[in-house]
């Protein structure tokens, strides 16, 4: 993680929270070495049901880490923080079409939103990068490609929509490590749902992402997917909610919590 190893990788989860609470916006793979990193979708409590449902229907995508009561900013994840600041960036829903991409929303909060923390595969990249598995978008200073698939979800009450993935390539010598340290974090979306040939989930093309950017795959390179907490967004597109916030992606929640608390033994 040779990119931020300097910046951001040796900033705490407070310092990263601050960083972003002033204003700052950026894609959050490599920060906060060791921290445990969390997707967000903020829905009316009375889709909060369909949403604990649609969640635990389809727990590779979308594996819940925390729960707040309704109105509430705050998260066991990481006592003091505030879910209307201090991620990079949000995502403003109405009626399934995205109006805003704010750096708060502080403006936007409702007193009815019920907010789910959803884990984030970046939490096990450090893992991936200890085994010997190269991040290509942290080395190109990308944020991680995502692709929306021809994958269904399992609909639960009013919600539905399709599967969302996200791209790591990965040289064929350090598959086994990929999958191996990936499969042992299923709270962060666990072990890869495809390896190689991205049209069997109906992806055309790699370098036309439909969240993130394009990655350059080296001379080898196997591109390796994995279930992702766009998947709720998916969903809000589909499904038209009255309102919704959610983190835009690659934009996460900095956890206090540790990588290795979601390991399994």
């Amino acid at each position: 993680m040779t990119r931020t190893e300097d910046r951001t990788a040796h900033r705490s989860p407070e310092q990263t929270r601050a960083h972003f609470r002033a204003g700052a916006s950026a894609p959050t793979a490599g920060w906060a070495r060791g921290h445990t990193q969390a997707n967000l979708i903020s829905v009316p409590a009375d889709w909060a049901y369909d949403m604990l449902l649609f969640c635990q229907r389809n727990q590779k995508p979308c594996p819940v880490l925390d729960v707040t009561d309704a109105g509430d900013w705050t998260t066991v994840l990481a006592p003091g923080a505030d879910l209307r600041t201090d991620l990079p960036r949000y995502r403003v829903w109405e009626h399934g079409e995205l109006t805003a991409e704010p750096t708060d929303v502080l403006d936007q909060w409702r007193g009815d939103l019920v907010s789910f923390l959803i884990g984030c595969s970046f939490t096990f990249e450090w893992a991936l990068a200890a085994a010997g598995v190269p991040l290509r978008h942290v080395e190109q200073n990308r944020n991680v490609p995502m692709y929306v698939t021809t994958r269904v979800c399992r609909p639960a009450g009013r919600l539905h929509g399709p599967l969302v993935v996200s791209m790591r390539p990965v040289p064929p010598q350090a598959l086994e490590a990929a999958i191996r340290e990936s499969s042992l974090m299923p709270a962060v979306h666990g072990g890869p749902v495809h390896i190689g040939d991205p049209r069997v989930l109906g992806i055309k093309d790699l370098d036309a992402p439909d969240f993130g950017d394009p990655v350059d795959l080296h001379d080898g390179d196997i591109p390796v997917f994995w279930a992702c907490g766009v998947t709720p967004q998916a969903a809000v597109t589909a499904s038209r909610p009255p309102f919704a916030i959610t983190h835009a992606p690659g934009h996460m929640f900095v956890a206090d919590t540790r990588d290795d608390q979601y390991r399994v033994p």
